[in-house]
């Protein structure tokens, strides 16, 4: 497939180390968000981890290669409204926020990237159904993925779950999901609506971030005045749910999630494929 990078087991096996840090930065920054912390310093306690595994950050930094600001933490930190790619800082969390972290480690050269929504304290129902909405859809779309399928079964799986309640909800188009690997965001693009059988094929070596975002209203983001923090148009709540995932010929890995996906998988009726130390 031109222009995508298939990984070898070794390497692999160094994207789920990867992985493993990145599933511990969300359960650290998971417990540690309450009213009256800063999303600043759940973003230093990420540093503080990075750093204890001797792992770098995927997202520090980024963009100064492509002429944007460079971006200044380690986790985007997405409040309410806003969609992704929040910046972190003197912001404090009050109870009742709906709250979005996205983050990315590397080991040894390779990414690791997920994303969780939680709420502080109790959520809204609607909040509460919004965020249960978009983790489902994100483990509809991975339990889609098999080799010799099409990267757009994942979508359509994620839009399809989505599509089926009763309430509306916005599913941003204009972010998408990505291939992963040496470098963050590789081929091929990753989209969250679609028809199936469409795009490369899921083969072994693979590595794929699936990442729904989906709003209680519209389904358009725009970028605010610092060049990163997406929100809603209209002000309404965004989720956002991310895995990074591959595929091999025992089946699905959940690269970052701490059981590898086997709880979620199993429960779906999909074969747990992670390869063998």
């Amino acid at each position: 497939m031109s222009g995508v990078e298939l990984k070898t087991p070794d390497q692999l096996r160094t994207m789920r180390r990867a992985g493993l840090v990145v599933a511990e930065v969300h359960r650290a920054v998971r417990e540690a968000a309450a009213p009256g912390v800063t999303t600043g310093e759940l973003d230093q306690l990420a540093r503080d981890i990075l750093a204890r595994h001797g792992a770098g950050s995927s997202f520090l930094n980024y963009g100064a290669a492509w002429g944007y600001p460079p971006y200044p933490g380690v986790t985007c930190i997405s409040v309410n409204e806003e969609v992704v790619h929040g910046i972190p800082g003197p912001r404090e969390l009050v109870a009742g926020d709906l709250v979005s972290v996205d983050f990315g480690a590397i080991v040894d050269g390779f990414h690791g990237d997920a994303a969780i929504t939680f709420g502080v304290g109790e959520l809204s129902e609607a909040d509460q159904r919004l965020s249960d909405v978009t983790l489902e859809s994100l483990w509809a779309g991975i339990a889609a993925a098999h080799l010799g399928g099409r990267v757009t079964d994942i979508s359509h799986a994620i839009e399809k779950s989505i599509r089926a309640r009763r309430e509306h909800y916005g599913i941003l188009k204009d972010y998408t999901g990505h291939g992963i690997g040496s470098e963050m965001h590789q081929a091929p693009d990753v989209p969250n609506v679609g028809r199936p059988g469409r795009g490369p094929r899921i083969v072994e070596g693979l590595a794929l971030a699936v990442e729904p975002m989906v709003t209680l209203g519209s389904a358009v983001g725009v970028t605010l005045d610092d060049e990163w923090t997406v929100v809603t148009k209209d002000g309404s709540r965004a989720c956002h749910w991310e895995h990074t995932i591959t595929v091999t010929p025992k089946g699905l890995w959940v690269l970052t999630a701490e059981d590898g996906g086997e709880a979620e998988l199993a429960a779906r009726g999909v074969p747990f494929g992670p390869l063998a130390d």
